[in-house]
């Protein structure tokens, strides 16, 4: 391509609107332009990079013996009331109805869709195990779309799905999806890590996450550094505290704590640390009874975990404060759970809190706190569960090593759904025996334009986006230095550029008339692997200059062989 034909310009500037690395340096390379809230256009450099991500995704597919299908991207409601997700998934689900006031989704997933053609078309045994999957823009009506493609409402994503008589043959097609997936984040150059996760929306009986690793990643992900263990914080386990608690030595006293409502004003009026003082969560329950959430003060409520928790209602809500007012007699701030139990509350506590001797805690009086309280004496004891998010430092749950925090970008997700959607749509084979079958499925969702924000956000420098280079929009920019006024140089890059071209190689050549410092900074914003410049005093010594996206310092190439220096560079 050349540049002096395209017309679109880098900004100068960093959007007001960008928050995070990707976003700025997508708009200021000029890779998107955005719509509206979450809605994108694709440029032809950002496109070109989309596309390098989209071929390697479906080469590897294809190469675990996926088979590739284009379903709609809308779907009639009926199919999503015979799930049960038309109730379930939630606002992000955009909802609408056609001139005939059918009522339709515009599809965040196609679980429905898949499960509807499998009932149609596989009839047998003999057709499974089967994989398909399809590459196409999905719609979630996101509350807060945010952080430019990373957080979308509209995106292109792959989604796969796969039938299997039996949950061995499950294990085995996810299996065969993890081995493409690790060869998929690989090819691309990213650095990545797989962890156990929580199934959601989507449902199943397990799932893995894909992350690529970042400091500016959403999520965390807690490994241990004694073996192969990884999950993300939201399903890795918390455990138990390996001594037991110690005994009761204070009396129960009351403490005045005015305007006392956070752990940080507490502690700090009594001089205490967060790990003596108890915190009690009151949330909503199922049945319209409230429940008591109890975690150390240093410890973060898992959600993930408690709406699971029997009792609790799903989505996690916490209650209303003019219904714990009604129930417990205090306002929010001074919540503890001694004599919750007596009004109609259960009382669960995290593993750390069941632990706690002589703790602190509030005594469900305004502006009064309770010191010596203890487990057992003072009050029953609770329901002991695993609460709370794992910090840096905890015990593995597989009793090897300890667990360390890393930020990582989910850009990949597969699940064992079982017979979720198969059962619940009645779709059904043949056995060997002549007998209905309901299939076992899987499904395999990555996010293809996310992938894209994501390497950006592990690979980028104070000058630009540094392109892992099977991803990167060009291989090669020739940038030719006052080729107005020399031949020389115009001829000799216009030469260079027809080689590479007829070689194969990826190449971009800045023809544009514009200063050499512009040119060296649009090159590096772009983030283009190998750049090769030509000017006069280089000729003159035989030799045009080189620099790797990733090196600090050019190096001289010769100009005879340039062809080949570069091949075995790019080849590397």
């Amino acid at each position: 391509m050349r540049l002096s034909q395209y017309p679109i310009a880098n900004l100068k500037e960093v959007p007001a609107e960008a928050e995070v690395i990707s976003h700025q340096l997508m708009l200021r390379a000029g890779l998107i332009r955005r719509l509206s809230a979450g809605q994108y256009t694709w440029l032809p450099m950002g496109l070109r990079v989309l596309r390098k991500v989209e071929t390697i995704v479906r080469e590897e597919m294809d190469r675990a013996g996926a088979l590739e299908i284009l379903m709609p991207t809308t779907q009639p409601a009926e199919l999503w009331m015979e799930s049960g997700r038309w109730g379930q998934f939630g606002p992000e689900l955009l909802r609408f109805k056609d001139r005939h006031q059918r009522e339709y989704v515009y599809g965040p997933t196609h679980e429905e869709v898949v499960t509807d053609l499998a009932r149609r078309e596989l009839h047998s045994y003999r057709q499974l195990p089967v994989n398909f999957y399809q590459i196409q823009l999905k719609f979630r009506d996101e509350v807060r779309p945010r952080f430019g493609v990373m957080r979308a409402r509209e995106f292109l994503m792959k989604d796969a799905y796969s039938f299997h008589l039996d949950e061995a043959c499950l294990q085995r097609g996810y299996a065969a999806m993890y081995r493409a997936y690790t060869a998929i984040f690989t090819r691309m150059g990213l650095t990545f890590r797989a962890v156990q996760a929580d199934t959601g929306s989507i449902g199943g009986t397990g799932s893995q996450e894909f992350h690529v690793l970042a400091d500016s990643g959403e999520d965390a992900i807690a490994f241990s550094d004694g073996d192969d263990y990884a999950a993300n914080v939201e399903k890795a386990e918390a455990m138990a505290p390996a001594t037991p608690r110690g005994p009761a030595t204070r009396p129960v006293t009351d403490i005045d704590t005015p305007r006392t409502k956070t752990i940080e004003t507490l502690t700090a009026l009594l001089a205490c640390t967060a790990a003596t003082v108890l915190k009690t969560l009151v949330v909503d329950g199922e049945d319209g009874q409230l429940v008591a959430l109890c975690l150390r003060g240093d410890h973060e409520l898992n959600a993930i975990k408690a709406q699971k928790l029997p009792g609790v209602a799903n989505p996690l809500h916490l209650a209303a404060p003019e219904r714990i007012l009604e129930v417990i007699g205090c306002e929010p701030g001074f919540i503890g759970p001694v004599g919750l139990a007596a009004r109609g509350v259960k009382v669960f506590a995290d593993h750390s809190a069941a632990a706690l001797a002589d703790f602190v805690c509030g005594a469900n009086r305004k502006d009064v706190h309770l010191s010596g309280v203890n487990w057992g004496r003072d009050l029953p004891e609770p329901i002991i569960t695993d609460l709370r998010n794992v910090v840096d430092g905890d015990p593995s749950p597989t009793g090897t090593g300890q667990l360390r925090l890393v930020r990582g970008i989910e850009v990949g997700h597969i699940f064992q759904l079982g017979q979720k959607y198969s059962a619940t749509m009645k779709a059904t084979v043949l056995d060997d025996q002549g007998k209905d079958a309901v299939p076992f499925m899987g499904c395999y969702g990555i996010g293809v334009t996310r992938v894209v924000a994501a390497a950006i956000e592990q690979n980028h420098d104070e000058r630009g986006i540094v392109w892992p280079e099977p991803i990167a929009p060009y291989q090669v920019v020739v940038v030719p230095l006052n080729a107005a006024r020399s031949p020389r140089v115009s001829e000799v890059a216009e030469k260079l550029y027809a080689q590479l071209q007829a070689a194969g190689v990826e190449v971009l050549i800045d023809d544009r008339d514009a200063r050499p410092g512009v040119k060296f900074a649009d090159a590096e914003l772009w983030g283009i692997p190998h750049r090769v410049v030509v000017a006069e005093r280089g000729l003159e010594a035989g030799t045009l200059e080189y620099r790797h996206r990733r090196a600090s310092d050019n190096e001289a190439m010769p100009l005879e062989g340039a062809l080949a220096f570069l091949q075995e560079r790019i080849g590397r």
